[in-house]
This record gives structure tokens, C-alpha cells and sequence, in this order.
């Protein structure tokens, strides 16, 4: 995996984050169709540009990621 992979992968998970929900690992990686290297990889590139936050969903026991802002498309 090369940083171009890394990076065209990121815009997948942004693309489906858009919708402006929060999202567990386990429903990422099958909407994404990613691998879970893939995927941890995509959301890390994400993160250090900001563009994610973390959380805790307590409704559904398990740990999220969000777009810290409401996007319009």
C-alpha cells in the first residue's frame, strides 16, 4: 500500500461519512469494501488532517468516527 492508495481510500470513507452520521468500525469496513488495514490506514490520513473526531456510542457499545463538521453536497 503507497500513500496514493492510502489517500484515494480516505476520500472513500469521507465520502460515506458525508452523510453526516457517526459510524462503527464494523459497518465502514462493509459499506467501504475495504480491508481493515485499509481502512485504519484511511481513517489515520483522515484524523491527521482533521477531518474526523472520535466518540463513544454508549447506545450501541462500541467506539464511532464522525465528520466534525455538517457537510452539504
Amino acid at each position: 500500500m503507497d500513500k496514493v492508495t492510502i489517500g484515494l481510500n480516505a476520500g472513500v470513507v469521507w465520502r460515506l461519512l458525508s452523510n453526516n452520521e457517526a459510524w462503527d468500525r464494523e459497518r465502514l469496513l462493509r459499506a467501504s469494501g475495504l480491508s481493515e488495514c485499509e481502512l485504519c490506514a484511511a481513517i489515520g490520513w483522515l484524523a491527521r488532517e482533521d477531518k474526523v473526531e472520535f466518540g463513544h456510542d454508549d447506545a450501541r457499545g462500541c467506539d464511532i468516527v464522525r465528520l466534525p463538521f455538517t457537510v452539504y453536497l
